[in-house]
């Protein structure tokens, strides 16, 4: 009996799903769980999720345009094309745009993969037709999702 390895999987770009800004170039059903690969793309003055945490996976991003401002613990950084900034499960973090005339494109690389495209694909239908949520019911559908949103 010989062995034969499973396959290599191959995500084509035209096939890929996405929700609002981001492409889900792997989710953690197509790596068997072993990780997830989105593409963000953030326009100039761009917002992203304020201070947060997951416990079950880490994320990290990989700049390939543009700025993007950080928040790393207490402390906002800069990252620039090529620089990579990994976060810790349970690291506080956020990111933004890094000013009103920053854009970027960037990966986030979570893992393990959990199913992180079903936050993303929610967080778009919670604000459809113009809706705009409150603070309470974003938390309480991020922390189903494994985000622990923080505020001051």
């Amino acid at each position: 009996m010989s062995y034969l390895p499973d396959p290599a999987t191959v995500s084509r770009r035209d096939e890929q799903p996405s929700a609002g800004r981001t492409r889900f170039v792997a989710t953690g059903a197509q790596t068997r769980g072993d990780f997830g690969l989105f593409e963000v793309t953030m326009p100039p003055g761009g917002g992203g999720p304020g201070p947060h945490l997951h416990r079950t996976f880490s994320e990290s991003f990989l700049v390939l345009e543009g700025s993007l401002a950080v928040l790393s613990g207490d402390q906002w950084t800069t990252a620039h094309p090529g620089d990579l900034v990994y976060v810790p499960r349970s690291g506080v973090h956020g990111f933004r745009s890094a000013g009103p005339d920053a854009g970027a494109r960037f990966l986030i690389l979570f893992t393990p993969g959990i199913p992180r495209e079903d936050y993303f694909t929610g967080l778009v239908e919670l604000t459809t037709a113009g809706r705009t949520p409150t603070t309470a019911e974003i938390d309480a559908f991020a922390l189903r999702h494994d985000q622990l949103n923080l505020h001051d």
